[in-house]
């Protein structure tokens, strides 16, 4: 790879990292083409980007951006790693999962994982990462319990303007 190839990948990564506040460092070391081709499609369909690259050129693309913001993640950059960037931070959770319950393999191995200024170090934070609330799902949830008191004060008006109209009708 030239330094002009080198210098080109850590410029779209760099642009990664500064358009997603999400992002999963996994290991997809021993994992066959065919199943790096399943994974890719598995993000595909839930508009999560993929991208494989050498962990030096992804350490260089971080370090540009924000080099202490982003140290816990340095660690986790060995082996072959493929980087998951989404929207939802809890999309390629669920997608690892997934993908390692159908296929009965322990990869891809969560390395880390960086959530909205958080980082996440370790595959046994998986599970807990795919519980996380994205943020229309905390919105409905704020707006549910803004609307349940309004929806019980309307339920006794009602139930009183009927009683009411019960006691006019005898």
């Amino acid at each position: 790879m030239t330094k002009e190839q080198k210098n080109e990948v850590i410029e779209l990564l760099k642009e990664k990292f500064s358009q997603y506040n999400n992002f999963y460092v996994t290991d997809t070391e021993s994992l066959t083409v065919e199943q790096i081709g399943k994974l890719r499609k598995a993000c595909y369909d839930k508009k999560v980007e993929m991208k494989v690259a050498k962990n030096t050129l992804i350490k260089k693309a971080l370090e540009a951006i924000d080099a202490e913001k982003y140290t816990g993640v340095y660690d986790s950059l060995h082996n072959v790693t493929a980087l998951l960037f989404s929207e939802n931070p809890k999309e390629p959770a669920l997608i690892i999962s997934s993908f390692r319950k159908e296929s009965n393999n322990e990869k891809p191995q969560l390395k880390a994982a960086f959530i909205n200024g958080e980082i996440y170090s370790g595959d046994t934070n998986l599970a807990a990462l795919t519980k996380i609330k994205s943020k229309e799902e905390l919105i409905g949830e704020v707006i549910g319990l803004l609307q349940s008191p309004a929806k019980r004060v309307l339920a006794a008006l009602l139930h009183h303007h009927e009683k009411q109209a019960e006691t006019a009708a005898e």
